[in-house]
C-alpha cells in the first residue's frame, strides 16, 4: 500500500491564485472576467476557459509574466514541513496543477523534483500564448479538465493505495470525489459541503501535518 498526496498549487501551495493574478494584471478585464465566471460556475470547461484566458496574452510578454509572478509568489506556511513529513513517512507527494509550467516549475524548484509536478504547458511560439494539455482527460473523464487530476490519479494509483487530496477550488472537485481524505479551503469547502464530501478544513500546511500525525497516516 502507498499513501499518495495529490496537492493543488494555485491558491493552495501559493497563497494567491497565480492565473487569476496574471489575468488581472495583463489581460483585458472585459474579456477575462466572463471567462473566469464561466469556469467557476462550470458553464465553461476548465480547459476551454483557461485556454481562452491565456490566448488573451501576447507571447512577447513571457518575461514580464514570470517576473510578476515570481515577485509576488508567497508559499503557504508549513509547505516545507509537509514535504519533510511525507518523506519521513514514506508518503508519495505530487503536485497536480491546472497552472502552467513556465511559472509552476520555477516556483517549486527549491522544493520538488520536476517529475513530481503535473501541470499544463504554455507555448509562447505564436503571437499569443497557446496552452498544451499533456495531462488531459482520459477515456474515463469528459469534463474538459485541462490538467485532469482524476486521470493523473488513475495513472498513479495501485490497488490498496490511499489517496489524500489537498485543494481549494473547482479544479480539485472531481479529484475530491475519489479521495480517501480531503483537505479543503476556500471554494472547495463550498463544493464539498454541497455534495456531501467529507473534508478537513485547513489554513496552513501545519494544520495538515498535525491532522495526519494525529491520524497516524503512514505507509
Amino acid at each position: 500500500m502507498t499513501v499518495r498526496i495529490l496537492c493543488d498549487f494555485d491558491g493552495t501551495v501559493t497563497t494567491q491564485d497565480n492565473i487569476i493574478a496574471l489575468m488581472q494584471q495583463f489581460a483585458p478585464a472585459s474579456d477575462f472576467e466572463p471567462l473566469k465566471r464561466g469556469v467557476l460556475d462550470r458553464t465553461l470547461s476548465i480547459q476551454s476557459g483557461v485556454g481562452q484566458m491565456f490566448a488573451l496574452l501576447p507571447s512577447d510578454g513571457k518575461t514580464a509574466y514570470l517576473d510578476f509572478l515570481l515577485e509576488r509568489a508567497v508559499i503557504r506556511d508549513g509547505f516545507s514541513e509537509l514535504l519533510q513529513y511525507s518523506r519521513r513517512q514514506g508518503i508519495d507527494f505530487s503536485i497536480v496543477s491546472g497552472g502552467m509550467d513556465f511559472f509552476v516549475e520555477p516556483i517549486l524548484a527549491p522544493f520538488l523534483e520536476q517529475e513530481q509536478i503535473y501541470c499544463n504547458v504554455a507555448d509562447f511560439s505564436g503571437p499569443f500564448v497557446h496552452i498544451d494539455w499533456p495531462n488531459a482527460c482520459d477515456a474515463h473523464c469528459t469534463n474538459g479538465c485541462g490538467c485532469c487530476k482524476t486521470s493523473v490519479v488513475r495513472t498513479l494509483r495501485k490497488d490498496g493505495d490511499v489517496i489524500i487530496v489537498i485543494g481549494d477550488s473547482v479544479t480539485d472537485f472531481e479529484l475530491a470525489k475519489q479521495a480517501d481524505r480531503v483537505y479543503a479551503r476556500d471554494y472547495l469547502i463550498t463544493l464539498c459541503e454541497e455534495n456531501d464530501i467529507a473534508y478537513t478544513p485547513f489554513e496552513t500546511f501545519h494544520d495538515i501535518v498535525h491532522d495526519l500525525t494525529r491520524a497516524e497516516v503512514t505507509t
